[in-house]
């Protein structure tokens, strides 16, 4: 899915609590640069999620047995989309609610996003309709549908399934989209919470915390409608069911920018917060089997059946608890570690630093770069490759068909990355006007997507 970025560099309190080669030294977490490791997190969550969808086609996902239940909630992949855009997105925002600081200007990072969605999935979307749906080509209302990640909002849907045919899986953008659009209101009104009475940080960051918790809860009362008086499927791919997953991420932005911030100074003695962000990395093999049980949990039938969708209430929460807790514990070992000098990643049985070794691999941070193309080339890649063989849904080899596939998958991403994704950057500043050209002083450096 579309790689979140960090929007804006570190102001306050990272700089004032002695600047981030202080703040490695005092474990505290890196809040701003580019976190390899996550890159690798993003490929992981790719991948994940190309093996569902092979594994649901091939119908390996849905035999009886350990093996398909496994492949079956390789789904979990969506809701670490999600988290790691709440982490990287809110940052700037929860950084001004401890700072007081301006909040972030709403129209360039709305363009941004724009920029970094739209452009590739327009040519995916138009390669899939041109291929699967073409006597709905001379609809209008299909084509704005499409174009504008809408169409999860038509109660009586033109198309079968989560999505028109080579584009199922984009609903969970739908769900994105619709998330980067309101983050600048959900973050303005966890701000004014927040600096009510201008009270200390960890004032501050309990209110960020107990805010985001809300902002679950509605998630959480979000179900109700879903399945009350009657079952609402498409409701499924509507954001409000995500907003813990994404709450998950932005409570992480929270703890990191906080744990600068306590005690005033890095030097200062450790507090709940800080001894918090530098244990977690620390216990990265712990999180990580953590999140292995959540994983396990989730692919019994407490969590739902073995397909897109819930059918009933309490398994629902069931699944949204599940969801938020891998991504949780895959998520917050990576997030909270502190920079490190620059090269490779050491490799060491303690500290965690095994992880930051595996995600931050060269392979795994190409995979994170152009793990956007992978989440949106797969299914076309899958339906190209089963026609050609000649496969019905349901049937064939899942191993014989998750190589080439991913293969061709990752050729193509690696194309869109190269000549979509990577010049439509270029376009960043133009929501900013003339206000960059009028600055005086060195130019500071952008900071690298995430």
């Amino acid at each position: 899915m579309a790689g979140a970025e960090a929007e804006g560099g570190v102001k306050g309190g990272a700089e004032a609590a002695g600047g981030p080669g202080t703040g490695a030294e005092a474990g505290l977490p890196q809040v701003r640069g580019h976190v390899e490791a996550l890159d690798g997190v993003r490929a992981l969550a790719a991948l994940m999620v190309l093996v569902f969808h092979v594994a649901i086609e091939t119908g390996a996902a849905l035999a009886p047995g350990v093996l398909g239940a496994l492949l079956a909630t390789g789904e979990l992949g969506v809701p670490l989309f999600f988290a790691l855009s709440g982490l990287l997105l809110y940052r700037p925002w929860a950084r001004a609610a401890f700072d007081d600081t301006p909040l972030p200007r709403a129209r360039p990072y709305l363009w941004r996003r724009a920029l970094r969605v739209l452009p590739a999935y327009w040519l995916v979307a138009v390669v899939a309709l041109l291929l699967w749906s073409r006597e709905h080509l001379n609809s209008g209302a299909v084509w704005a549908q499409v174009m504008t990640l809408t169409y999860v909002f038509d109660t009586d849907p033109w198309y079968v399934g989560t999505g028109p045919y080579g584009l199922g899986q984009t609903w969970s953008l739908s769900v994105e989209a619709t998330f980067y659009a309101l983050l600048p209101l959900l973050a303005l009104l966890l701000h004014r919470a927040a600096a009510r009475g201008r009270p200390g940080p960890a004032v501050r960051g309990r209110r960020l915390l107990v805010g985001l918790a809300l902002i679950t809860a509605v998630g959480v009362l979000a179900l109700l409608p879903q399945y009350y008086p009657e079952p609402r499927p498409y409701m499924y791919a509507w954001l409000p069911r995500c907003l813990g997953m994404f709450a998950v991420g932005m409570g992480l932005a929270v703890l990191g920018e906080w744990a600068w911030r306590e005690g005033g100074k890095a030097g200062a003695a450790d507090g709940p917060v800080r001894r918090f962000c530098r244990t977690l990395p620390r216990a990265a093999t712990l999180c990580w089997l953590l999140a292995g049980a959540m994983y396990l949990l989730a692919a019994t039938p407490a969590a739902g059946p073995r397909f897109v969708g819930v059918d009933g209430f309490w398994i629902s929460l069931v699944s949204m608890a599940t969801s938020m807790g891998f991504a949780f514990f895959v998520i917050a070992p990576v997030a909270l570690r502190p920079a490190r000098p620059a090269g490779p990643p050491p490799v060491r049985a303690g500290g965690g630093a095994w992880l930051e070794a595996l995600l931050g691999h060269r392979v795994m941070r190409y995979l994170g770069r152009i793990s956007y193309g992978v989440f949106l080339w797969q299914f076309i890649v899958l339906y190209l490759w089963r026609d050609f063989t000649g496969q019905e849904i349901f049937t064939g080899s899942f191993w014989l068909d998750v190589i080439p596939v991913a293969a061709g998958t990752v050729v193509l991403a690696d194309l869109t990355y190269r000549f979509v994704e990577r010049p439509a950057r270029h376009w960043y500043g133009a929501a900013d006007g003339g206000r960059r050209k009028n600055r005086s002083g060195p130019r500071r450096p952008r900071t690298p997507v995430n």
